[in-house]
């Protein structure tokens, strides 16, 4: 028998986000109403869902007189004092129709373009209850966000931003084919098939990795903020509600947490947070779809945490025995604690399970190939001779994604990266500004061969991901680096002398300097640990993060609070969580 969860939003800001018009509307159902109220759930009864905000019979009062400008002690809201630059003749373009939702600070409407007949939705903001300046931020924030990730195939669509003196109006495409959670309740048992919840978590990476290369998180990937473009069976997935979605800055980490709990990233409940943190999302998004039931759950919010941080997704009970040895390994790749052993975004759209019918050409440019790729001017030249032997070892089949990789930033395809390819390739990763010097640096540290140009074998010796070939195959992990580090050790003997290093690097003079590097114990030699350790030193090198930043120096502290109006999921063998009041540490 299925039974609900309310679905519970985590969040560590004490913002009024104005953009948090989520789907708050739907009263919780206890499981003595379950049966009594399984007909008027079924999703196709459900109607009129767009963006953030779920359908209500409310409608907005009707206000007679003019609302006042000051709160309680004649202090004017921000939002009243706030020009925020943008249109002023709103009217002028649209005309405002029926009412889909509400939330906090105002209204979602169908609204009717004057010129050309076209209806779009339309969130109207009160800037009476942007009372705080931080509200201000997040409405300026949000529509920043929706203008840098317009025309996106999947992403809901920003037209313009109006204002008057009593509200902003954000205008977007309107979908009205449903959630993606109405479509899953929809389907047999909660459940996709493979090759259709394929389909569908590949658009959602694609959301992901777009975010990702314009330094973006969107920090709260769940089922109910993807929507579909229209009710037919194919129709376009649309990522929505980005009023937890933030920019961060290169080599920064959220110490915040925010997100919705049963999606929520190991990593955000230790604040130590960023990109990564959505491809968990998606991960738990995989899973349901799957099997219609959810990774880590528990009775109460302190449960569902211990659950995530602690414990791996089962995958030994009903249906996952008839579910495809490529479904698991995808969800064991992303459902990962250690987010540096997790694929990426891009990553995730190379494995083949996603790509099964898919097209390589739409893989974009993974963030985290970059950042190696940058890192590896830095790295000494012992390490970068360790990271050229251990890439020797690997096959196509390991390094498919980095072939995948090769081929998006090899624009002419002539089967090598030139300066100028490797200088637009870095500029895709919007938030470094790489100086044209810097490009030629990187190119030459990466090019062994000295010939100007960065070939396949050169390129993956920079881009490796020694944490996840570690992570995801342990065994595997053993015996690459052991055959790495044999090309050194010429006699066998377990240990690389330093004549067998000048042997294999060809360089002259004095060889101690590379040797102090990885010789740890200081016995004048290199032994197979210590070659594992510095391969390892290399690949976290390329992903430390050592200042984290609260967005907007807003608090850090926890408040789980409970959502009275939230919204409720129907998965099976689950039961109804707590959702009192109170706060996690």
């Amino acid at each position: 028998m299925g039974v609900c969860l309310s679905t519970i939003k985590v969040s560590g800001s004490s913002s009024n986000s104005a953009s948090h018009y989520r789907k708050e509307q739907r009263s919780s159902v206890a499981e003595t109403k379950i049966n009594a109220e399984k007909d008027s759930q079924k999703p196709n009864n459900r109607k009129g869902h767009h963006h953030q905000q779920h359908v209500n019979s409310s409608v907005p009062p009707k206000n007679k007189q003019k609302p006042s400008t000051r709160k309680q002690g004649g202090i004017i809201p921000c939002g009243k004092r706030t020009d925020f630059g943008y249109h002023k003749d709103f009217d002028k373009h649209y005309t405002i129709g029926k009412l889909l939702g509400h939330g906090q600070f105002g209204y979602t409407y169908v609204a009717i373009g004057k010129e050309n007949g076209d209806r779009v939705a339309v969130k109207k903001i009160d800037k009476n209850k942007m009372i705080l300046p931080i509200a201000v931020e997040d409405v300026k924030r949000e529509v920043k966000i929706l203008e840098a990730l317009k025309g996106h195939e999947n992403m809901v669509q920003f037209y313009n931003a109006f204002e008057d003196d009593s509200y902003v109006y954000i205008v977007m495409e309107l979908c009205e084919g449903g959630e993606l959670l109405d479509r899953i309740l929809a389907k047999k048992d909660s459940r996709y098939s493979e090759k259709d919840a394929a389909v569908v978590v590949r658009q959602m990476l694609k959301v992901a990795a777009e975010c990702h290369l314009r330094g973006l998180v969107h920090r709260d990937m769940k089922p109910e903020n993807f929507l579909f473009k229209s009710t037919r069976e194919d129709s376009h997935l649309k990522a929505t509600d980005f009023g937890l979605s933030d920019f961060i800055r290169p080599g920064k980490r959220f110490r915040d947490i925010v997100g919705s709990a049963y999606y929520v990233a190991p990593e955000v409940l230790k604040r130590r947070s960023g990109p990564e943190s959505d491809v968990w999302s998606i991960g738990v998004i995989t899973y349901i779809l799957l099997c219609g039931k959810r990774p880590f759950w528990d009775k109460t919010e302190d449960g569902i945490f211990k659950e995530v941080l602690k414990n791996k997704p089962d995958f030994r009970r009903k249906p996952w025995p008839t579910i495809s040895n490529g479904a698991k390994d995808f969800l064991k790749k992303i459902l990962v604690k250690d987010p540096r052993a997790r694929l990426t975004a891009a990553q995730a759209l190379s494995h083949p399970w996603v790509r099964e019918g898919g097209n390589a050409s739409d893989i974009p440019v993974d963030i985290s190939v970059l950042s190696n790729l940058r890192q590896f001017v830095k790295y000494s030249q012992l390490k970068q001779f360790a990271l050229r032997a251990l890439a020797s070892t690997l096959n196509e089949e390991e390094i498919a994604d980095l072939r995948d990789q090769f081929d998006a930033i090899d624009v002419d395809k002539n089967g090598s990266i030139s300066l100028e390819e490797m200088r637009q390739a870095l500029a895709k990763d919007v938030p470094w500004k790489l100086k044209e010097s810097r490009v030629l640096e990187i190119l030459q540290a990466i090019d062994s061969n000295t010939d100007g140009l960065v070939d396949f074998t050169e390129f993956v010796a920079a881009a490796l991901h020694v944490n996840q070939m570690e992570e995801h195959d342990s065994d595997k992990w053993q015996l690459r680096s052991q055959a790495a580090f044999e090309k050194f050790d010429v006699d066998r003997d377990g240990f690389i002398t330093p004549e067998e290093l000048r042997l294999h690097t060809g360089l002259r003079g004095s060889i101690d300097p590379l040797l102090e590097e990885a010789d740890i114990d200081k016995d004048g030699k290199i032994s197979l640990s210590e070659f594992r350790r510095l391969l390892r030193t290399a690949s976290m090198g390329s992903r430390n993060i050592t200042s984290p930043s609260c967005r907007n120096n807003r608090s850090c502290r926890l408040n789980m609070k409970r959502e009275q109006e939230k919204q409720t999921l129907c998965f099976s063998d689950c039961a109804h969580p707590s959702t009192g009041l109170h706060q996690y540490f």
